[in-house]
């Protein structure tokens, strides 16, 4: 891929605000207060983990919502 692009487009961006709000919520949660602007002198290691969290989130706020549309709480 060739410097500068992105392929990480989002498919609703109306969601993007959203999206790096949980992505700045979740760096400050892991110890990284000032997670905008230029982020090219962090580690990857520590992007990776601000990436894992906000999947985890993510996933956790999935989960949680379909439990509470499920009729009974998710349980079958």
């Amino acid at each position: 891929m060739a410097s500068g692009q992105r392929s990480n487009t989002i498919v609703v961006p109306q969601a993007r605000q959203a999206m790096d709000q949980l992505k700045y919520e979740t760096a400050q949660e892991i110890g990284l207060p000032n997670y905008r602007g230029y982020l090219g002198d962090i580690p990857s290691r520590l992007n990776g983990a601000v990436g894992g969290n906000m999947v985890r989130k993510m996933i956790q706020a999935y989960q949680s919502s379909v439990a509470n549309q499920t009729p009974g709480g998710g349980q079958q």
